[in-house]
């Protein structure tokens, strides 16, 4: 293990924020917790001051989680699509918040709603990030089956994005459950084999896997960490890279 407090200034010209829908709920059990929401929408507006192109895809599990609904006797498919549509509320939640900063903000929805969001065409995504737009990426990759994490490396892959940060609520990946083992160790370092090997749930295998056959590094740290987005960007902080 390796430790990158000490690391040195990594500049990324471009980036994939990946967070999940509870990140957005604060310490509410459900939905929307608007200063939370204006608090990433801070550490977001901080990483973009600094020259970064980010894009950004949120998960849905605050509104509706489809897997819950599949499990409840729902079918799946049409619990995915309503967990798609949860993304696209949270997405437009964000976009208000980084709006209300004074920031250019899109939401590109893989499932057509052209009255609230863009559709998502690649080249036009892409200029959007050329003009220092902040993209919101939403309905996950528009297919049932598929969770956002993997809707987050195929959008980052698209994008040339250089890394996919996942924002979490530990600084990084452990052995096992920090919250419930005080003998948990963080990894500094692990290589997407070891990921899916050790199942150490940073992301669904299919993220990991697509993650990995292109080579896209994935940095884990903690959403919690006023400035931890921004730090990581400087060399600063504690987080686990997974790469080769």
């Amino acid at each position: 293990m390796t430790d990158h407090q000490n690391a040195a200034p990594t500049q990324y010209g471009r980036v994939m924020l990946k967070i999940s829908g509870e990140a957005l709920m604060g310490d509410q059990g459900y939905g929307l917790h608007p200063p939370t929401v204006a608090r990433i929408a801070d550490e977001v507006e901080s990483v973009q001051k600094m020259g970064v192109e980010v894009c950004m895809v949120i998960g849905g599990g605050n509104i509706f989680r489809g897997l819950q609904g599949s499990a409840q006797g729902m079918e799946r498919t049409t619990a995915d699509y309503m967990g798609m549509l949860a993304t696209v509320m949270n997405a437009l939640a964000m976009q208000s918040a980084l709006e209300a900063k004074g920031l250019h903000c899109r939401v590109i929805s893989a499932i057509r709603m052209d009255e609230v969001c863009e559709p998502y065409i690649r080249r036009r995504a892409i200029r959007h990030l050329e003009k220092k737009r902040i993209v919101i990426f939403a309905a996950g990759t528009g297919n049932p089956y598929f969770t956002t994490d993997t809707a987050a490396t195929l959008r980052a892959n698209e994008m040339n994005c250089e890394a996919i940060f996942k924002g979490t609520k530990v600084d990084g990946v452990y052995d096992k459950d920090p919250k419930k083992h005080a003998d948990a160790k963080r990894y500094g370092e692990v290589s997407y084999d070891e990921v899916l090997q050790k199942h150490l749930g940073v992301m669904d295998a299919s993220a990991i896997a697509l993650a990995r056959d292109n080579r896209l590094p994935i940095i884990v740290f903690s959403l919690d960490e006023p400035g931890g987005f921004r730090g990581i960007l400087e060399g600063r902080g504690t987080y686990t890279r997974v790469h080769i």
